[in-house]
């Protein structure tokens, strides 16, 4: 199966300082999206930075191909409301910790 990656950022970059109710609502959606993606075996790893200004996040995933990769991207609830931007990369994971894939 091959990997994907897709990174995200915030469409409102003040947003993870002070976000609306709406904001907070979709992000949560979102993470319950990424544990989807885990619960059905298709996720490998998700997270992102830390920075206050400037965050970013990637999901690491599998798929099929391309189009089966862009189906997973936009069916992220935040991408959808245009919380957060994404863009799609073809990825391999090179070197993984033990159990990690």
């Amino acid at each position: 199966m091959a990997q994907w990656i897709y990174r995200i950022v915030p469409t409102r970059p003040e947003m993870v300082a002070a976000a609306t109710d709406d904001e907070v609502a979709t992000v949560s959606a979102h993470f319950r999206y990424l544990l989807s993606l885990k619960d059905r075996g298709v996720l490998i790893l998700a997270g992102r930075t830390q920075e206050a200004v400037g965050t970013w996040g990637i999901t690491i995933f599998e798929a099929p191909d391309e189009e089966a990769a862009q189906e997973i991207v936009d069916g992220d609830p935040a991408v959808a409301a245009r919380v957060f931007a994404a863009t799609l990369h073809p990825y391999a994971v090179a070197v993984a910790r033990d159990g990690l894939v």
